[in-house]
């Protein structure tokens, strides 16, 4: 049985990935910072957890290797909003550290951690792990009231080409899926706001995207059946990239 951490396990996005992999027969690992797991299934594991904190990443890592022997896939979903959003002139040192300490560095460095206990466990030239980042298309678009979101997702773009790069030729394939619109409750407090743009015409596929869309793209990405594909940045946002009259 092959296993996969998923970080921010509790959330929309992370909750849906979770049950994408129980349900194609992997085990996973969740972690998130609530102190239980929204739901409890077979062959799933919760720890509870900071993403910030080295030692809450650290004993993450571990315990997957302890319960099932080894690491497949890491998908990096947790990730967190400005908790009040402010005009970048009055955006504030704390909160660039709250959002960056969460959503890059985290991620940066479990990637790291998993990457390493990826290459222990490599056998031969084959594929021997994958890795998912959840960026945002925050990650080039500009929003001047939480520019230390798109500025996080922006480093989490980077940290993909990075490790992908790295990594590749040693069998694990880095990719990051850049979710649009999505349904879950960090949107829920502007539903009213994209329901608008929405209905304006924003979107190609006129339509919210739900957390079920990105945690099918995620499970391709880590089956198998795209071995050749690495460094990739794949929108999954109704068509909201294509810039058109």
């Amino acid at each position: 049985m092959k296993t996969a951490i998923v970080t921010g396990c509790n959330g929309g996005i992370g909750f849906e990935t979770v049950k994408k992999f129980l349900s194609n027969d992997w085990a996973v690992v969740g972690m998130d910072i609530a102190d239980t797991a929204k739901e409890e299934f077979e062959n799933f594991v919760y720890v509870k957890g900071n993403l910030s904190k080295s030692q809450d990443r650290k004993s993450l890592v571990d315990k997957a290797v302890k319960e099932f022997g080894h690491l497949d896939a890491l998908v990096n979903v947790a990730g967190v909003a400005p908790k009040v959003r402010a005009d970048i002139l009055e955006m504030t040192e704390e909160s660039y550290d709250f959002v960056m300490d969460i959503n890059t560095k985290g991620t940066l460095f479990l990637t790291q951690l998993v990457a390493k206990q990826m290459l222990s466990q490599r056998e031969g030239n084959r594929i021997c792990g994958y890795i998912v980042n959840i960026s945002s298309m925050s990650a080039y678009t500009s929003s001047t009231s939480r520019g230390e979101y798109c500025i996080s997702k922006a480093g989490v773009s980077m940290v993909t080409k990075l490790f992908a790069d790295r990594l590749a030729n040693e069998g694990i394939m880095v990719n990051e899926i850049r979710p649009g619109i999505i349904r879950t409750g960090m949107t829920a407090t502007v539903k009213e706001k994209y329901d608008n743009l929405i209905d304006g015409g924003l979107l190609p596929i006129k339509r919210w995207g739900e957390p079920s869309d990105i945690a099918s793209a995620v499970y391709v990405l880590c089956s198998g059946e795209l071995p050749y594909v690495v460094g990739q940045s794949i929108d999954v946002d109704g068509g909201f990239h294509i810039q058109r009259l």
